[in-house]
C-alpha cells in the first residue's frame, strides 16, 4: 500500500487504540499513557522513515473531489513536528497527568480522554499537512480546531478552562469559514480542488487574490498573529502537556504551515506579502513588550509563541530565498526550543508549586538537569552559537541585509527583545538566591527537556541533517529548489554583527527594566483595555443579549416559535434572490387543455389552505390538512407520479387517523378552552404579513427553480442508470429509498449521541 495512506492510518488507528485501551477494563486505565506513547512512538517512526509518495482517489466523482494527500518535503517537516514533539510530550503527560488530575481530585479515568484528543489532533495535523484537495484540507483544519477545543477545556469543571476553550474555537473557527470561503473561491476560479493543478496554473484569474487573503486571514489567526493574537494566553489555562504540544509545535504551527502550503499563489500578491510583514512585524513587537511584563510562567512562554510566530510571517512577507528558506527553518527551531520551556515551566510549578516568575528562583542548584536542559532551548531561541537558533537567525538576518536598512532594524528590535524577556525567564527560575524549595518530581518531567535541549545543541553543531529537512519544506513554498546551507564564520559579515547587536540590545533591555517596565505595562493594559480581547467580550455579550431575546420571542408560543425561525430565513432568502442574477429565471409556460385537471387540484389545495386558516373546531382543522393533503396527492397523480401519489395518500391517511385518535383521547375541557380562546388582534397584522412575505418567497423561489432546469444532468443520467442496481421500477422511488436511508442514519446518529451523553451523565452522577 501507498506509504503516504499508510501512514494517514497509522495516525488515525493511534487515538482509537488508546481510547480502547481506556474504555476495555478499568484496570487498564493507568497503562493507557503506555499505550499513548507507543503508538506516538510508531508514528514518529513511520513519519521519519517513509520515503515522498502520492495517494489519490476518487472520493465524490459528481463533484470532482479525491482522497489526494502527498508525503513532499513540506509535509515531512511538519508531521515530524506533530508526531517527534507529540512523542515526547505524551511521554512527559505519561507522569505529569496523574498528578495534575490527583491535585484536582478527579478520577484516573480523566487520563483516556486526554490521550484520545490528543493523538486525534496529531492524526489530525498529519492528515492536514499531507491533503492536497482543497475540501480535505479544511476538513482536517477543522478537525484540529475540534480537537483543540476539547484540550484546552480538558479541566472543564473550571470556568476559565471552559472560556479559554470557546474562546480559541470561536476565533479558530469561525475563520475556519473563511478559508472554505477562499477554497471555493479558487475551485470557481480554476475548476478543480486539486491545489497541485492550481498552483501548476501559474497565473492568478478571477477572485484568486481574495480567496488566497480569506485563506490567509484563517492562518495568521491559527497562528496567534495580531489582532487575532488574544486566544493564545488564555489557551494556557489548558495543562502543560497541551500549552506544550499545540501552542509551540503543532497548533499555531499549522497556520504557518497553510501560508507555505499557498505560498506558491500568495507571493505573486504584493499587498499580501505587504499583509504578512506588517502583521509579522506588530506581533513580533506586541508579543516581545506583553512577555516583557508577564508573570506567570506559561503567560511569558505563550506571548512569546505569538512574537515567535511572527517572525515566520515577517518572513514570509520579506520573500526571496532566504526568506522562504528562514521561515521552514524557524518553525523547525522553534518548535524545539519552546516546547522544552513549555515542559519545563510545567516540571518547576509542579516541583515549587508556584506559577509565577516572582515566585520561584535559585532553582538550577537543586534541579540541575532541568536547568541544563532548559538552558541548551533558551540557548537556542535567543540565538546563542552552538545552538540550532543561531542558524534560524542566521537566515533572518541574511535576508534583512539583501532589503535593507529599516528590515535590518526591525529584525535586531525583534530578536532583541526575544533575547530579553528569554533571559528573564531563565535566570529568575534557575539562578540567584532560592526562593522556593523544590520537591523531588519524576525523571519522566526532566528527561523529555533534556532530550530536546540535546537536540538544539546538536543542530547548532550538526545542521544537515535539520537544513535538509527544511530545505525540502522550502522547495515545495517556493515552488521550486530551494537548499539551504548554514555554516559558521568568523568574519564580520552583516548577519554577525546583526547578531551582536542582538544580544547587546537584549541585555540592556534586560538591565533597565526599571526605566521601561512601567511603560511596557502601560501598553499592555491599554490593549486588554480596548484591544481585541475586549471586543471579543463585548461581542460575546452582545449576542448572548440577542439570544436571550430571541428566546424570550420563543418560548411564547409554537407561532413565536415558528416565526422566530421563518422571518430569518426568509431575509437570507430575500438577500440570495435580490444579489442572483435573475435575467430569464421567471417564465410563463405555455397553458393548454391537458392542464386543467392539474389546476383544480391545485386550487383546491390552496382553498383547502386558506378554510384551515379559518376553522376552529379541532376536528375540522384535521379534515381540512387532509384535504390539502390529499390534493396535493392528486397533482402528484397528474404530474406523472404515482407512486408518490400513493406514499403522499399513505401518510395523510395515516396522520389524518393519528390526530383524531388524538382528539378523541385529549380532555374535551381542554379541547373547549382552545376552541373558544380569543385571537389577540393585535398581531393579526403582524403574523398576515409574515404569512405573505414567506408565501412570496417561497414562490419566486419555486418558480425561478422550474424556470431554469439545470444544464448539466449528469446526476439526473448516474441517478436513471443506477435505478435497476438498486431494484427500483423508476428514478422517484430510488432517490426516496436513498434519502430515507440517509434520513434513518441521522437519526440513528443522533438518538446513539444522545445516549452516549446520558451514559456520560450517570457514569458521573449527575443524573442520579
Amino acid at each position: 500500500m501507498n506509504t503516504a495512506i499508510l501512514l494517514l492510518i497509522v495516525a488515525i488507528a493511534a487515538p482509537f487504540l488508546a481510547l480502547a485501551s481506556g474504555a476495555i477494563h478499568p484496570r487498564l486505565v493507568p497503562h493507557v499513557s503506555l499505550v499513548a506513547t507507543a503508538a506516538a512512538a510508531v508514528v514518529t517512526i513511520w513519519s521519519f522513515w517513509q520515503p515522498d509518495s502520492t495517494y489519490s482517489t476518487t472520493w465524490i466523482s459528481v463533484y470532482d473531489l479525491n482522497f489526494y494527500f502527498t508525503l513532499d518535503g513540506l509535509a515531512r517537516l511538519y508531521a515530524l513536528l506533530a508526531t517527534g514533539i507529540g512523542f515526547l510530550v505524551v511521554a512527559y503527560a505519561s507522569r505529569y497527568l496523574p498528578l495534575h488530575l490527583h491535585h484536582q481530585h478527579r478520577p484516573e479515568s480523566d487520563q483516556t480522554r486526554f490521550y484520545f484528543f490528543l493523538l486525534l489532533f496529531m492524526a489530525a495535523m498529519v492528515g492536514l499537512v499531507m491533503a492536497q484537495d482543497l475540501i480535505l484540507i479544511f476538513l482536517f483544519w477543522d478537525l484540529t480546531a475540534i480537537a483543540s477545543f476539547f484540550l484546552i477545556g480538558y479541566d472543564q469543571q473550571e470556568e476559565e478552562s471552559r472560556g479559554a476553550a470557546m474562546m480559541a474555537l470561536m476565533v479558530t473557527g469561525i475563520t475556519a469559514v473563511l478559508v472554505l470561503i477562499g477554497a471555493m473561491l479558487l475551485h470557481r476560479e480554476y475548476g478543480t480542488w486539486s491545489l497541485p493543478e492550481i498552483i501548476a496554473h501559474g497565473d492568478l484569474v478571477g477572485m484568486t487574490k481574495w480567496g488566497l487573503l480569506l485563506i490567509a486571514i484563517g492562518a495568521l489567526a491559527k497562528s496567534a498573529q495580531v489582532p487575532m493574537h488574544f486566544w493564545l494566553p488564555r489557551a494556557m489555562a489548558a495543562p502543560t502537556p497541551v500549552s506544550a504540544y499545540l501552542h509551540s509545535a503543532a497548533m499555531v504551527a499549522a497556520g504557518v504551515f497553510l501560508i507555505g502550503r499557498f505560498y506558491p499563489l500568495m507571493q505573486q500578491v504584493d499587498w499580501l506579502l505587504d499583509l504578512f510583514l506588517f502583521i509579522g512585524f506588530a506581533s513580533m513587537l506586541v508579543g516581545g513588550i506583553i512577555a516583557l511584563t508577564r508573570n506567570v510562567l506559561k503567560h511569558i512562554l505563550a506571548y512569546s509563541t505569538i512574537s515567535q510566530y511572527g517572525y515566520v510571517v515577517f518572513m514570509f512577507g520579506m520573500g526571496g530565498e532566504y526568506g522562504i528558506k528562514g521561515a521552514s527553518f524557524y518553525v523547525l527551531a522553534h518548535a524545539i526550543v519552546k516546547s522544552a520551556l513549555f515542559l519545563t515551566a510545567g516540571a518547576v510549578s509542579e516541583a515549587t508549586g508556584k506559577k509565577n516568575l516572582a515566585d520561584i528562583g535559585g532553582l538550577g542548584r537543586k534541579m540541575p538537569w532541568l536547568a541544563a536542559g532548559s538552558g541548551m532551548a533558551a540557548s537556542g531561541l535567543v540565538a546563542l552559537p552552538l545552538t540550532i537558533g543561531f542558524f534560524k537567525d542566521e537566515l533572518f538576518f541574511a535576508r534583512a541585509t539583501e532589503l535593507g536598512q529599516p528590515y535590518i532594524l526591525m529584525d535586531v528590535l525583534g530578536a532583541s527583545l526575544t533575547f530579553a524577556y528569554i533571559f528573564r525567564f531563565w535566570t529568575h527560575l534557575f539562578l540567584g538566591r532560592e526562593i522556593t524549595s523544590p520537591a523531588p518530581i519524576s525523571r519522566w518531567l526532566v528527561w523529555p527537556v533534556v532530550v530536546l535541549g540535546i537536540i538544539t545543541v546538536v543542530g547548532g553543531i550538526w545542521p544537515e541533517p535539520f537544513t535538509s529537512v527544511a530545505s525540502s519544506a522550502a522547495s515545495i513554498s517556493a515552488n521550486k529548489v530551494a537548499d539551504i546551507h548554514v555554516h559558521y564564520t568568523f568574519d564580520p559579515i552583516p548577519e554577525n554583527l546583526m547578531a551582536i547587536a542582538t544580544w547587546v540590545c537584549g541585555l540592556t533591555i534586560y538591565w533597565t527594566r526599571k526605566r521601561w517596565w512601567r511603560a511596557a505595562t502601560g501598553v499592555a493594559h491599554l490593549g486588554e483595555r480596548v484591544g481585541p480581547a475586549h471586543w471579543y467580550y463585548r461581542g460575546l455579550w452582545g449576542l448572548n443579549a440577542l439570544s436571550d431575546r430571541v428566546h424570550d420571542i420563543e418560548v411564547r408560543d409554537l407561532r413565536s416559535r415558528v416565526v422566530s425561525i421563518l422571518v430569518p430565513a426568509g431575509a437570507l432568502v430575500a438577500i440570495a434572490v435580490l444579489v442572483t442574477p435573475n435575467s430569464n429565471s421567471f417564465e410563463i409556460g405555455a397553458f393548454g387543455q391537458h392542464d386543467f385537471a392539474l389546476i383544480i387540484m391545485i386550487v383546491a389545495a390552496v382553498v383547502s389552505g386558506f378554510v384551515v386558516m379559518l376553522l376552529r373546531d379541532h376536528l375540522r382543522l384535521a379534515i381540512g390538512l387532509s384535504c390539502v393533503g390529499y390534493s396535493l396527492a392528486g397533482v402528484y397523480a397528474f404530474m406523472g407520479a404515482p407512486n408518490v401519489t400513493l406514499v403522499a395518500i399513505v401518510v395523510e391517511t395515516m396522520t389524518s387517523l393519528f390526530l383524531i385518535g388524538m382528539l378523541v383521547l385529549m380532555p374535551s375541557s381542554i379541547l373547549r378552552f382552545e376552541t373558544q380562546a380569543k385571537v389577540d388582534k393585535r398581531t393579526m397584522p403582524r403574523d398576515a404579513i409574515i404569512a405573505t412575505v414567506a408565501g412570496l418567497l417561497v414562490f419566486f423561489v419555486s418558480w425561478g427553480a422550474l424556470s431554469r432546469t439545470s444544464l448539466n444532468t449528469e446526476v439526473i443520467d448516474s441517478q436513471t442508470a443506477l435505478t435497476e442496481a438498486v431494484h427500483a421500477k423508476n428514478v422517484v422511488t430510488a432517490i426516496l429509498a436513498d434519502f430515507r436511508g440517509f434520513d434513518t442514519m441521522g437519526e440513528i446518529t443522533v438518538i446513539a449521541i444522545t445516549s452516549i451523553g446520558v451514559i456520560s451523565l450517570l457514569r458521573s452522577g449527575r443524573l442520579r
